[in-house]
């Protein structure tokens, strides 16, 4: 096969195979970023519940009694058997907040099935193996043939072409981002279903009455998050790649290796940049005015109402997911690349 067809081929692999297995982290990952600060959300009433009043969504029933559940919605009783205490949040009452990563794998499956966990995922392979495999591509064209014209150091030729590629394609698909951040930010309930076409039509109304450059909000955060992470991501990659190339070993299990451990430390790094991107795409479809917080006053807010260490909401994960995804696609694009050009006719 000819070698552009074979790392066509090996990046749409390695990047559907990497949105099927790694679209629950993302749901759990996004989920743990938009949920409102313990600050508010833990707060409970100043008196005590009225009997007329549910936790969100408030146009449903009433279910008393049941345990030691105080004023539950009968939504909120299917979705979760056991005792729910009210708290109070905007105003309004909801149940409890999730906390951490396993209680929230917990309250996605219990309230919306296996299905939920992957919610989002066929949005996730619309828009990952295209932007995977034009990324790849256009990152290998730079790397080999574009890079080494205009940078003499060679471990900056790397970092040089991810930054590149990675501008490139973020920018594009930002529109698509956004439609994947609210389609996985929202929980199911029974007036919000929130489907594709929900959101799509969200995506439409908020382009129509404020205009397409809607479309591109959370870009910044975006680019702040994903520049850097390519930059240490390839140069770390093709670093240590270099040096198991040295001691004779190759293939696509050092790939995998090369590709997970350069990918865990450029992830911690940008960590802070992907919680600013999810709040700040989620917020654009939340606000009734389509009215959102640029990047950096976002970043100021954050810190000042919830402290430093918020900005790593949704690390563990975030951590989780980049480490195999990182090496699923790498090997996938090293392995499967190399063995369909070497076996093709």
């Amino acid at each position: 096969m000819d070698p552009f067809e074979a790392k066509l081929v090996a990046a749409a692999v390695g990047s559907t195979m990497t949105a099927l297995t790694m679209t629950p982290f993302d749901v759990v990952k996004t989920r743990l970023q938009t949920q409102p600060p313990p600050s508010v959300a833990g707060m409970l009433p100043p008196k005590p519940l009225p009997p007329t009043v549910c936790c969100q969504p408030a146009n449903v029933g009433c279910v008393r009694g049941i345990g030691n559940a105080r004023s539950m919605s009968t939504l909120v009783a299917r979705a979760l058997p056991e005792e729910v205490v009210c708290v109070w949040d905007g105003h309004a009452f909801r149940t409890e907040r999730v906390n951490g990563f396993y209680d929230a794998v917990r309250h996605v499956w219990r309230a919306e099935g296996l299905r939920g966990l992957w919610k989002g995922a066929g949005t996730t392979l619309m828009i990952s193996v295209p932007s995977a495999t034009a990324y790849m591509l256009t990152y290998d064209y730079l790397l080999r043939d574009v890079m080494p014209h205009f940078v003499s150091s060679q471990a900056l030729v790397p970092l040089t072409a991810g930054v590149v590629a990675r501008t490139l394609v973020s920018s594009v698909v930002s529109p698509l981002e956004l439609i994947r951040t609210n389609l996985q930010s929202t929980p199911l309930s029974a007036d919000q279903p929130h489907t594709l076409r929900s959101v799509v039509a969200s995506v439409r109304v908020l382009a129509q009455n404020h205009g397409l450059q809607q479309l591109w909000r959370g870009l910044g955060a975006t680019l702040w998050r994903d520049v850097p992470f390519s930059g240490l991501y390839w140069a770390s990659y093709e670093g240590l790649k270099r040096r198991f190339a040295r001691q004779g070993r190759e293939g696509a299990s050092v790939a995998f290796v090369c590709g997970a451990t350069s990918g865990i430390g450029a992830a911690f790094v940008v960590s802070p940049f992907d919680y600013l991107k999810t709040r700040r795409q989620a917020l654009v479809m939340s606000g009734p005015t389509g009215r959102t917080v640029g990047t950096l006053p976002l970043l100021a807010q954050v810190i000042r109402t919830e402290g430093a260490g918020a900005l790593f909401t949704g690390l563990g994960p975030r951590m989780a997911k980049i480490a195999p995804a990182c090496g699923i696609m790498i090997a996938c694009f090293e392995g499967v690349g190399g063995f369909l050009t070497r076996k093709g006719p």
